[in-house]
């Protein structure tokens, strides 16, 4: 017994991925990890264990004769164990090597009558509501794995181009898009908030001294760098307060933000495509486990549709094909015409009809455009500057700004961007047209004013590219910890 214990303090532990990867048989091994499954019979028990560390189990085998029965009573479902012992040839099928056990010890229990995540199949709704649990399921320790790789991927990639990473505030002054739908940030007493003499609220009085918010963007502070640094990006935390519970909304979310100074819209079409498709690659290359967990998982799930209502490639083969083939490049104008007179709009299919030149595209008309029509990812551009915001860089014809969205099958709008208003007598005279104030731009303004330069960013909303390339359904399962409406348990 004692012989046991100075091996699990002295030894140094192997991580899954690398025991069935690169370790020799034959070799002594420590694991520590969690039980996903415990079978067997009166002389052996098979437990499957899980690090995290990969998608894929080891099997450890057990001699129950010349075990301690107190110790195997505890192992079950959930528990967290070490295991020394021989790694060996794979009797079974499944796996090339398995663990012979010399000795186990329990690190922690998991009560099976307590514990709820019991080997069987659970609802994503239901495990949404044990968040705090969730990680340890096959799916979203898959999504996990590959959240991380996408998140070096994009580091990666900015980096290799020469692009410095920014880091914007999360509370601002601000209201980037001008929507005003906002999250307030105050300590204020809100049992006592103090007034000024015209009974409004006396921000002065404020830890800021002012009204804030959370941020809805880095953009307008990542342009500021752009014009001293060249290429910069941002990622970081955004904040919505909109009262949406679309499978496509959240009230917390990730956003990249580059943002290039020179650079026109041509380039900042070309850079959006090059950084989907590196990272849509990156993911083929570094996640193939994680991404054959989720592909089975979604052939599964589309048994059970219509043949109608199933995708038409499998998830692999979807993002093989967005990798490999260019995007499709249209005019606003020319998807108008397209979506006027496609069969849905004609037979009022579409819940938003298209009328005419001007509409703002809801989603149904964008993955019209990408699923069925071209069947392709498609970059819209030069968008109605009546639906778009007050820094996009106006056209000649006046009615149009220099503006460009990414659409993805199954997800819309990915990718939002534009080309910026450099100009200072354009710009002061969208943001009066919009009621946007000058005096709390002023910063703004200033970059305007003192060495101005044509430049181009975009927005890229990270949940909805990792909810694209995992195959999810619904952006609450692509995050650890969805915020959304009436939600903020954990």
């Amino acid at each position: 017994m004692q012989r046991e214990f100075l091996d699990f303090n002295t030894m140094k532990r192997s991580e899954i991925n690398h025991l069935l990867t690169e370790s020799k048989v034959g070799s002594e091994v420590l694991v520590k990890a969690w039980v996903r499954t415990k079978r067997g019979s009166k002389n052996v028990a098979f437990i499957a264990l899980n690090d995290g560390s990969t998608i894929n189990n080891i099997q450890v085998v057990v001699d129950v004769e010349s075990s301690d029965a107190s110790v195997l009573d505890k192992i079950t479902t959930g528990a967290c164990i070490a295991v020394n012992g021989t790694l060996v040839e794979s009797q079974g099928s499944g796996q090339k090597v398995e663990i012979e056990s010399k000795s186990i010890e329990v690190l922690g229990e998991a009560h099976p009558d307590e514990y709820p995540l019991q080997p069987k199949k659970h609802s994503l709704e239901f495990l949404r509501e044990i968040a705090h649990l969730r990680f340890r399921t096959n799916t979203f320790s898959a999504i996990s794995r590959i959240r991380h790789a996408m998140i070096f991927g994009i580091h990666e990639f900015f980096n290799n181009k020469g692009f410095y990473n920014i880091h914007t505030p999360i509370i601002t002054g601000s209201d980037a898009e001008g929507a005003g739908e906002t999250f307030r940030v105050t300590n204020f007493d809100l049992k006592n908030v103090p007034l000024a003499e015209d009974g409004e609220i006396d921000y002065k009085k404020d830890f800021f001294g002012k009204e804030t918010n959370l941020t809805v963007s880095g953009q307008l502070e990542a342009e500021l760098a752009a014009m001293a640094l060249g290429k910069v990006y941002t990622f970081g935390p955004t904040f919505r307060a909109e009262n949406s519970n679309t499978t496509r909304h959240l009230a917390e979310f990730w956003m990249i933000e580059p943002e290039v100074a020179f650079a026109d819209l041509d380039e900042n079409m070309d850079l959006g495509e090059e950084l989907l498709k590196y990272l849509i690659n990156y993911a083929l290359k570094n996640c193939a486990d994680d991404l054959a967990f989720l592909d089975k998982r979604l052939v599964d799930e589309e048994k059970n549709k219509k043949a109608e209502e199933r995708s038409p490639m499998a998830l692999i083969e979807k993002l093989q094909f967005v990798g490999e083939n260019d995007f499709v490049r249209l005019s606003y104008t020319d998807a108008i015409d397209i979506l006027r007179n496609s069969k849905p709009n004609k037979k009022k299919k579409f819940q938003y009809l298209i009328d005419g030149w001007g509409a703002d595209l809801q989603s149904e008309h964008e993955r019209f455009l990408v699923e069925k029509h071209f069947k392709k990812p498609v970059i819209l551009f030069d968008y109605p500057k009546d639906i778009k915001a007050f820094y996009m860089r106006q056209n000649e014809d006046e009615k149009t700004v220099r503006a460009m969205d990414i659409l993805f099958p199954g997800i819309g709008e990915i990718v939002g961007g534009s080309q910026r208003e450099e100009r200072m007598e354009k710009l002061t005279q969208r943001m009066k047209e919009m009621n946007v104030p000058e005096d709390e731009l002023w910063w703004y303004m200033d970059s305007r004013k003192f060495g101005t330069a044509p430049q181009s960013g975009f927005g890229l909303g990270f949940e909805r590219l990792v909810l694209f390339v995992t195959g999810m359904a619904n952006i609450r399962d692509v995050i650890p910890f969805p915020r959304t409406p009436k939600n903020a348990e954990f």
